[in-house]
C-alpha cells in the first residue's frame, strides 16, 4: 500500500488472506494509501487516510471527505493491451528506435516532439490535442482511456452521495483525486471555496469556486455555507462532458438532479498553481545535487520515458543524506504528468522559468511542453520511487529511483 512514502525497500505484497501490521508516526494532513502492486490501483484498491490536525480537531467545521476514481469493467491488463496494441517492452523497443533514427541523410536524430507528431493514431488511440470532433475542425482531449463511468466516494451521479449538512454550515471538504489515468475540475458551483492545504501541507487561502486538481493530489478546501438548500460538488473529467459528484444538502433541502454530461471542460492547467504559496516553504540554501529529468512519450507506440530510459532500466538518483536536491521536469510530450515522488514533500519552485514560492506537495503536474522545478532536502533514507501518476504511463516505463548513498540494493 502507497499512503505516499512506500519504498522499493519494502516486504513483498501481502498474500491473500494475511494481515500486515504498520507502525509508524502518522504525518498530519490528507492522505490517501492504495496498492502499488502490479495495476490494483485501477480495480479501487484505494481509501482516504486522514490525519488531523489539533486545530483541525478545535475547529468548528464538518468534515467532508470526497474521494474520486474512473472505473471500468475491463480488467487493467486488457486497458494496457489496449493502448499498447503489443506487448510493453515491445512498445518501448519502438519508441527507442523511433527516437534514434536519423531525420535524414545527414544522421541527426528525430527530436522527441517531432516523434510523436509523425506516429499514426487510431479512433481511440489519437493522441490527446489532436482528435478531430468535426470536418475542418479539432478539440482538446488529454485523456488516453476510455471508462465507463467516474465515481465520487464510490457512487455516480445517478445516485450520489447526499451528505446532510447545517444550515448556514462550515466545511472542510478533503478531495482526493484517487483515479489512474484521469484529471478533473472541482466545480463548488455557487458556494465559495478557499483552498488551504494541498497534498497535506499548508498553503496561504486560494479563494475561488472552480480548481484543477491532477492525479494523486489532495486539496483541503474551506466552504461556509450561504443559506439552506442543497449544493453539489461536481468534478468534470478534463477535456470532456463527463462529471461525477456529491450533494451537500441542509434539512428537508430537496435534492435535484443532475446531469451527467454537460458542456465539454477545458484540459486543467497552471492556474492554481501558480496562485498557490506555501505556509512552511523550505530554509534557503544552495542545492548540492541539480538534476534535469526530461519527461518523454507518445500514443503511437505507447510508451513513456524519464530520460530516455524505462523502468526498471533506470540510472538512479543517488543522495546523501542532508542534501538540498533541484529537480527541472522537463516535459517533451503532448500528455501532462502528474509526477510523484515518494518518502518526501517538495516545494514547486518555479513554473517554465518564473521562480515561485510555490505549494509544498508530493505530486506535481508537469504540463505539455512545459517545465516545472522542484526542491527537496534528503531527509529520509531509503529506496524511493519517483515516478508518473498515471497508472497507465508508469506501466510502461515512466519511474525511476532516488536511492540513498549506502542503501543496499
Amino acid at each position: 500500500m502507497d499512503p505516499g512514502w512506500f519504498s522499493l525497500a519494502e516486504m513483498p505484497p501481502i498474500a491473500n488472506g494475511a494481515v500486515q501490521p504498520y507502525d509508524y508516526v502518522p504525518i498530519p494532513g490528507t492522505y490517501w494509501m492504495h496498492s502499488h502492486h502490479d495495476m490494483q490501483e485501477q480495480s479501487l484498491i484505494a481509501a482516504p487516510l486522514i490525519v488531523r490536525t489539533d486545530a483541525e480537531l478545535r475547529e468548528d467545521r464538518q468534515e467532508v471527505v470526497l474521494m474520486l476514481h474512473d472505473f471500468t469493467f475491463r480488467t487493467p491488463e486488457e486497458v494496457l493491451a489496449g493502448l499498447t496494441s503489443t506487448s510493453v517492452a515491445a512498445a518501448q523497443l519502438m519508441a527507442q528506435k523511433i527516437e534514434e533514427a536519423p531525420a535524414s541523410k545527414g544522421g541527426s536524430k528525430v527530436p522527441k516532439t517531432t516523434m510523436m507528431s509523425m506516429a499514426p493514431h487510431g479512433p481511440r488511440m489519437a493522441m490527446p490535442g489532436m482528435i478531430m470532433s468535426r470536418p475542418g475542425g479539432m478539440h482538446m482531449n488529454p485523456n488516453d482511456v476510455s471508462y465507463d463511468a467516474f465515481l465520487a466516494n464510490d457512487r455516480t451521479l445517478a445516485d450520489p452521495e447526499i451528505v446532510h449538512v447545517e444550515r448556514d454550515g462550515r466545511i472542510r471538504l478533503r478531495v482526493i483525486n484517487g483515479a489512474s489515468s484521469s484529471q478533473f475540475w472541482i466545480d463548488l458551483g455557487e458556494l465559495l471555496g478557499r483552498v488551504v492545504a494541498t497534498d497535506g501541507h499548508l498553503v496561504y487561502p486560494v479563494a475561488g469556486s472552480r480548481f484543477p486538481i491532477a492525479m494523486a493530489q489532495r486539496l483541503d478546501i474551506l466552504i461556509d455555507l450561504p443559506r439552506a438548500g442543497a449544493f453539489p460538488i461536481l468534478a468534470q473529467l478534463e477535456g470532456e462532458s463527463r462529471q461525477t459528484g456529491i450533494v451537500l444538502a441542509t434539512p428537508g433541502a430537496p435534492i435535484p438532479q443532475i446531469a451527467d454530461r454537460v458542456q465539454a471542460a477545458s484540459p486543467v492547467d497552471n492556474s492554481l498553481k501558480v496562485r498557490l504559496a506555501t505556509v512552511e516553504p523550505l530554509l534557503p540554501r544552495p542545492a548540492d545535487i541539480v538534476q534535469t529529468i526530461s519527461l518523454s512519450g507518445s500514443m503511437t507506440p505507447y510508451a513513456w520515458s524519464m530520460n530516455g530510459e524505462y523502468w526498471p532500466h533506470v540510472t538512479p538518483l543517488v543522495l546523501s543524506e542532508g542534501q538540498r536536491i533541484e529537480i527541472d521536469l522537463i516535459n517533451h510530450s503532448m500528455m501532462a504528468h502528474p509526477m510523484h515522488l515518494h518518502g518526501h514533500a517538495f516545494q514547486v519552485i518555479a513554473i517554465d522559468g518564473r521562480q515561485i514560492n510555490g505549494a509544498v506537495r508530493d505530486t506535481v503536474l508537469v504540463m505539455p511542453m512545459s517545465r516545472v522545478r522542484i526542491a527537496f532536502d534528503a531527509d529520509n533514507a531509503g529506496r524511493w520511487p519517483f515516478h508518473c501518476h498515471n497508472l497507465y504511463h508508469m506501466a510502461t516505463g515512466m519511474m525511476t529511483e532516488c536511492r540513498y548513498r549506502g542503501i543496499v540494493t
